[in-house]
């Protein structure tokens, strides 16, 4: 696919196919994800794919439970969640609530891990680790897989880490499920570019 249509039609697709996905097909997504960049090259990301049908289902319960009882108690999910059923924002929960319901069920899930060398988890270390997890997005979106980038999974960060084996010195960046699409690619919604960028100074107008 030409890579502006990639970029302009990949979207958040938690609704998806259980029927698996080839060893090739994860391997090309897994080799764009490496080509990312990070903090002195450290590369210091680590991704586990899971496909045992028992630690998919296991690592399910845990969001789930997670999503319903941790989730929910965040304001803008609880507030979304009593919005009107045909809003933007009441769609967005009920496509999440579906994903917690099954994420179980996706053929695969990656979960992108980085090294922390020792430091504290903080904003600028996210910057070693998510260009990756973008470029899993986006290859998963030109070989026609459907995905998207959740971090629900933190709010049970002990139990998956125990049951992964995952060690301390290291953080669970996103939970990514991969499958094939049973919802439409398509540019999601966005705010106008007028709004969310500006020239020079803040909140100065680029004219574009």
């Amino acid at each position: 696919m030409e890579f502006f249509e990639v970029v302009h039609t990949q979207r958040a697709i938690r609704r998806l196919d259980p029927d698996p996905i080839p060893d090739d097909v994860l391997r090309q997504i897994l080799e764009a994800a490496v080509c990312a960049p990070s903090g002195g090259n450290r590369q210091g990301w680590r991704f586990l794919v899971i496909r045992d049908a028992t630690l998919r289902r296991r690592i399910g319960d845990l969001y789930r439970d997670a999503w319903y009882n941790d989730l929910l108690k965040v304001p803008y999910y609880r507030d979304a969640s009593q919005a009107p059923a045909d809003s933007d924002r009441a769609k967005v929960v009920s496509s999440s609530r579906h994903l917690a319901d099954h994420i179980g069920e996706a053929p695969v899930l990656i979960l992108a891990c980085l090294e922390t060398e020792g430091m504290s988890a903080g904003l600028t270390q996210g910057a070693s680790i998510y260009p990756a997890v973008q470029n899993i997005l986006l290859a998963a979106r030109a070989l026609g897989l459907g995905t998207t980038l959740t971090t629900i999974h933190r709010f049970r960060d002990r139990e998956i880490k125990t049951l992964l084996g995952i060690p301390d010195n290291v953080e669970t960046a996103a939970l990514i499920p991969l499958g094939y699409p049973l919802g439409k690619f398509g540019r999601a919604p966005r705010k106008p570019l007028a709004e969310v960028a500006y020239l020079d100074r803040w909140g100065q107008a680029t004219g574009w």
